[in-house]
This record gives C-alpha cells, structure tokens and sequence, in this order.
C-alpha cells in the first residue's frame, strides 16, 4: 500500500467514526518548554489532554510531523529515524478502552477500510499491575473477544511490567497503563508462543510495534498515583514510518516509498548503505525543521539542526555536498511530501540556501578539525594513550567547531575511546552547552500548566501587541518557549531594538497590565478568525474550527487577538510587572526577546 493511502486510509477510517481531523502541529512547540521539538503527537494537545474544551470536540485524529534524536546513533539500521510522523486518534472524555482498542484491531486488520493485516501475525502486550494501578484485565479481555470472534488462535496477550506498558509524563499528571500491538514481519512464529518466545522475537526484531493505545486514567503527585482523573482519555499512536514498511512487505523503513526518492539521490554520495540512510534521513529533517523556522546555530534548536547536516555531509564519500546534490536531496523530500505540507514547497529555495550555506561552513570546520584532530591522535599513541578526554572534545568544538558526534566517529576509525559526559560537562562549565539545552529536553512531557507559566503565556500576546505598535506590522511571531521562570519570544525584525524601542515596549505592557483588561476565549471558524486579523504563527496550520485568545478593554476595544490553545488568565490584573530583560539576534532578520514577571 503507497504511503500516501495509508495516510489517508488512516484519517478517513476515523473521520468515519466522528473524529475531527486536525492538521500537524509545527515541530516547534508552541507551550512546552519541556522539549525543544514536537516529539510526540499529543503535544500539541497538551491543554486539551488538561481538561480545556477543543474546539473540534472531544473526538480527534492527525498525522503530526515529530523529531526525536536521542537514538541518533542508531539512525540507520531497520527502524530508527530522527524524523517520523505518528498517526494517532484521542478521545478528549469520550470513548475509553472497548472502542479504542476495537478500532484498533479493526483499522489494522479491516481488508475493507482498514490495512488488511493478517489478524494470525498480530501480538499484543498489556499492563501487569504494580503498587500504583492493578493489572488491566479489562484489556486483556477486550482483546480474548475480538480474537475469538475473528478466529485468531493461539496465545498472543502478554502481560508486562510499567517499563513497557504503563505511560506518565513525569512525576506528577495524568497517566496509565497501555496496550502495544506487535506484528510478525516474518509470518513463522508461532501463534501460542510463550512470553519468553515473545520476548526473544521482540529482541530478534522479528516482531514489531505497529500500535499503541494509552489510557489516561489515573493523576500522578511526587511520583505516587493519588486518585482517578475526572475525565479519562485515549491517547493513540502509530509510527507512520514503521507501518508503511509492515504494508509495503519491507523489514526496514528505508525501503519504503518514503525515501525511495531521497535514498536514491543518497546512493550518489555514498557507497556505505548505513551511510545513505543517515545523509537520507538527516536532510529529511533539516529540511522539514527549517520549514517550521529553525535555523543552525551553536544553541538549542539550532544545534541539533546543525548537527544533523554536518553528519550528513561527514556521511558522504567526500566528506562535502555540492549545492547541486542539496538540490536534488531537497527536492526528493520535497517531491515525495510537498502535496501534505506545502510549506516545503514555498520554502524549498529558503531550505536549500539554509543547508548549503552550513555544508560550506562545515567543509572549513571539517579541513582544519580533522587536521587537529589528527595530530591529537599522533600525540597519543607516542603516548600510549588511546582515550580522549572530554576537555580535548571540548578544545577540537570550541577551537574547531568538530562536533562531539563526528569526534566519535573519527576517534572509532583510530580504535580511540571518548568522554563524552566529560566533554559535556566542559562545555556546561564554558556555558555554551548544556546537557539540560541539548540532550534532556527530548525527555518529553506534559507542558507546564502551573500559574507562572499560565501568566507569562498570557504577557507573550501582550509583547506581541507591543511590539507591533512599536516597530510595525512586519513583526511576526517566529516562536516561543515558556517557562515557570521566563518567557521567551522569537519575532521577524531586521534590526537590534534601541533601549529607547525596548522601553517603549516594556512601558506599553505594563500599561496593558494595569487597565486590568479581559481575557476572552473565543471559538471560530477558522477564515472568520483570519478575516478578524487574528495573529497567528508564522507556518503553523490550523483546523478549520480554532481558538482565540482575544484581550480588550471595558469598552471593548481590542489590544490582542490570537490563534492560541492556552493557557491565559481571565484578566491582565493577575500579570504583575513586566520586564525584558534581554533582547538578541537568533539568526538574520530574526530577534529574540527574554522577559520576566514579578
């Protein structure tokens, strides 16, 4: 089945049963600072997940573009990707576990509407029960139903610890136990395995994840479940990579139609295929990173872009891209996506310069880095020193811009070791990376809803205001990211702000704050919002149906209105003062502003 009908078989079987399709969410987020990209699809949903009303209903279903690199070094074997898509469908107190887990089974093996899988390769895992909540019969159960009436024999539930089957954001919120469905890619195992045959085709990668259905039953305080929620929700996910590989008969997701255009142009660079895998996958996601608006840089976000066209181009043979190859990469992805996100090929020409530009950084970083590092190694072996310390990684990053990944790489070809926890705690102490910035912000989670969070939410659509009244129209949200201590607030501007500009700024909030404005919420269509002059960020989508975030005075004058999921105050007197107290460039064109409330 070609990737593009099983999209949309997926969101026309679930259309079909009352849910709202609702378009990706950037990769930026938009209100957790938990994370520096989506890594899941429920984080856009976050306060909705919370208990606050969507404006599509209680029933949803999307597609949404993630990226995840903490097994970047696994990139290029069968399954793992930094970018991927997750197919996934909620239930916001609607439906629970009979329906989600019945719709499951169905999409997955419906020859009608759904995938056509065979029922007999199908395995599924359950929670086993702990201090926390008991074991989930109620699955268990479902499933011995649906497997009786469709004929499916043998034993096929496994019980598993919380490790496997149990979902929670972090200490405190919303959690509960899962069921994973699994699928035999080899069609030979056996229908009554036991669960140590299981678990051993599970590690063989016989047998593969396809599936995954959360019910968020239970609210977590200091890491001990403290009670049911009011409203339980579904939460559902399937990797869109992973099961269009099941579909197309491929043990491995680079031999899907996905990156049949891409990996094609890779094949040109490089005659290794772990190589062609990673130039293929790391372009896919620069690519679609810089179309939500990143842009490389030393820090965060950038960082992580910059990484991954540098390994792309240390993948090669040559060890360069010529702009004619990004060309042609570029437009493989482009290609094959540009009909589902037509941000790719608006910015196509934007996303090629972007790329290229940093190959060509790179290709100096690369000349003079290897050089060094070379004669680090000569020095060490006169030694007998085959260990690189994290201070030397730092020195070749700091001196030479060699990225500790690359390090690795070259250090490996020499049979050399490397601190890397040596190297990033180096580089915390120079404070030009955190493991916090780089590394522990892909542990993902719910984003803060805490009232510090909630009134510097509330004071970033009031510097929006500000700042357009100050410096003009053309300022444009680029992107933000809040937390309990600050908010932080990405703009289209091409000039440094004087003091004078930021003072006007920080006075005009301020005096928002002290006429105790309103705070409304308000639901749309989504034309009559725009057709109101809504703000909205630049290259997000939006459903047809949205929400805004509307701030006026007593005589209904309108200072902000915003397309916003939350969450706000209900007036401007709950803010207190508001300070900037740092405004910078991020990249051309774009500037970055810091504030507090106190």
């Amino acid at each position: 089945m070609p990737s593009h009908d099983v999209r949309k078989k997926f969101l026309e079987f679930f259309a079909k049963r009352g849910h709202a399709i609702i378009p990706s969410a950037s990769l930026i987020p938009e209100n957790d600072a938990s994370v520096l990209f989506t890594t899941a699809g429920m984080h856009p949903l976050v306060p909705y997940l919370l208990g606050e009303k969507h404006p599509l209903g209680t029933r949803l279903v999307n597609v949404q573009k993630c990226v995840r690199t903490g097994d970047i070094d696994d990139v290029g074997d069968s399954t793992h990707a930094t970018f991927f898509e997750m197919m996934g469908n909620w239930s916001l107190g609607d439906y629970f576990k009979k329906e989600a887990i019945s719709w499951s089974f169905e999409l997955l093996t419906s020859k009608e509407e759904g995938f056509g899988l065979d029922p007999q390769r199908l395995y599924v895992t359950c929670f086993e029960g702990n201090d926390d909540a008991p074991r989930d019969e109620e699955s268990a159960e479902i499933w011995r139903d649906l497997f009786a009436r469709h004929g499916v024999s043998g034993e096929r539930i496994y019980f598993m610890p919380a490790k496997n089957n149990w979902w929670q954001a972090g200490p405190n919120g919303p959690c509960g136990p899962d069921t994973e469905m699994f699928y035999d890619l080899t069609g030979t195992l056996a229908s009554g395995m036991t669960k140590e045959a299981y678990l051993k085709a599970d590690t063989e990668q016989k047998i593969v994840e396809i599936w995954n259905d959360v019910f968020m039953e239970y609210v977590k305080k200091d890491d001990t479940v403290v009670g049911k929620l009011e409203r339980k929700n579904i939460d559902t996910g399937s990797g869109f990579e992973r099961i269009c590989a099941v579909l197309q008969g491929k043990d491995n997701i680079f031999d899907t139609d996905i990156f049949e255009k891409v990996m094609a142009e890779a094949r040109e660079l490089s005659r290794v295929l772990r190589s062609q895998r990673i130039i293929s996958d790391h372009i896919r996601s620069a690519v679609f990173m810089i179309g939500d608006g990143v842009l490389p840089s030393n820090t965060d976000r950038g960082y992580v872009l910059r990484r991954l066209i540098r390994r792309a181009v240390f993948n090669t043979d040559t060890k360069k891209l010529s702009h004619e190859a990004i060309e042609a990469l570029v437009e493989a992805i482009v290609d094959t996506y540009g009909d589902t996100y037509e941000v790719l090929p608006e910015k196509k020409d934007s996303i090629i310069a972007t790329i290229f530009k940093e190959s060509e950084k790179f290709a100096e970083t690369l000349t003079d880095g290897t050089r060094e590092i070379e004669k680090v190694f000569q020095r060490m072996n006169s030694e007998g020193n085959t260990h690189l310390s994290g201070a030397e990684c730092a020195r070749l990053y700091q001196s030479y811009g060699f990225p500790i990944e690359l390090t690795r790489e070259v250090a490996q070809e020499h049979n050399f070791t490397v601190d890397t926890e040596g190297f990033f705690e180096e580089m915390k102490k120079h404070q030009e990376l955190s493991r916090a910035g780089s590394e522990q912000k892909f542990k993902g989670g719910l984003a803060d809803a805490s009232p510090e969070v909630t009134r510097l939410h509330t004071a970033t659509h009031l510097l929006n205001a500000a700042l357009r009244e100050v410096l003009g129209a053309h300022v444009k949200q680029r992107g933000s990211n809040i937390t309990s201590e600050r908010l932080r607030f990405d703009f289209a501007h091409p000039t440094k702000m004087t003091d004078e500009e930021k003072k006007r700024v920080q006075d005009i909030v301020n005096t928002y704050i002290q006429n105790q404005l309103e705070v409304k919420r308000l639901e749309m269509p989504k034309s009559e919002a725009e057709t109101l002059g809504a703000e909205m960020e630049f290259g997000a989508k939006y459903p047809d149906v949205v929400s805004v975030y509307v701030v006026h005075d007593a005589q209904g004058t309108v200072v902000s209105r915003e397309f916003c999921g939350g969450p706000h105050v209900t007036n401007t007197r709950e803010l207190g003062h508001f300070k900037i107290v740092k405004e910078e460039a991020v990249a051309a064109g774009i500037r970055r502003i810091k504030a507090v409330l106190s």
